[in-house]
């Protein structure tokens, strides 16, 4: 999976938001705001394909936690973004 091209991260009134570009985005009714650990992970994953694995290893080199926790922690995240629609 990929987050969708017209997903952006923004920085508004302190907090780290997705947002759609264009025109479509200009609807703020529905925010998706990010903690440090999700922007980190946004940030490294960003314009390439990923998996569960791949973001429970970032977590693991980041954070120094173990496998199946971060596995755990991955794929709780990963399925937020995909119920979020940020995925393709």
């Amino acid at each position: 999976m990929r987050f969708k091209a017209e997903y952006k991260v923004r920085s508004m009134a302190g907090e780290n938001v997705v947002i759609m570009q264009g025109k479509a985005g200009s609807d703020m009714t529905r925010i998706i705001s990010l903690n440090e650990t999700s922007l980190l992970l946004w940030n490294k994953l960003q314009g390439r394909d990923f998996e569960v694995a791949d973001v429970a290893a970032i977590l693991i080199e980041e954070y120094a936690i173990e496998s199946d926790i971060a596995t755990a922690d991955a794929e709780a995240w990963v399925n937020k973004l995909v119920e979020s629609g940020l995925t393709e």
